[in-house]
């Protein structure tokens, strides 16, 4: 079974810098695409960045420039690195990925997710 953990979320004032980290554990063969996304209240999930193997980065136009997304593919783990903070920011963040297991090329897994507010 795969596990996706998410930490480092909390509260920052608008500016500042959180960075999020994911660990993914489990009988893992290997990890596709990892993304981090996000959902604020009333409003519907969104995808916030995603490093897929053998692709390019993806960022969502509201964090270009401020968010840079990085995987450890020797540790399992892909991080979100938020500077300039606004209050719009303000969401649960949640890390997926795509993982290949004995059983599947590519199923989905969820973290729990990380609360990030940025007051202002």
């Amino acid at each position: 079974q795969v596990q996706l953990v998410e930490s480092g979320g909390g509260l920052v004032q608008a500016g500042g810098s959180l960075r999020l980290s994911c660990a993914a554990s489990g009988s893992i063969f290997g990890i596709n695409a990892m993304r981090w996304y996000r959902q604020a209240p009333g409003k519907q999930r969104e995808l916030v960045a995603a490093d897929n193997t053998g692709s390019s980065l993806y960022y969502a136009d509201f964090v270009k420039g401020r968010f840079t997304i990085s995987r450890d593919d020797a540790k399992n783990t892909v991080d979100l690195q938020m500077n300039s903070l606004k209050p719009e920011d303000t969401a649960v963040y949640y890390c997926n990925a795509n993982v290949q297991t004995a059983t599947s090329y590519g199923m989905s897994y969820w973290g729990k997710g990380t609360l990030v507010t940025v007051s202002s």
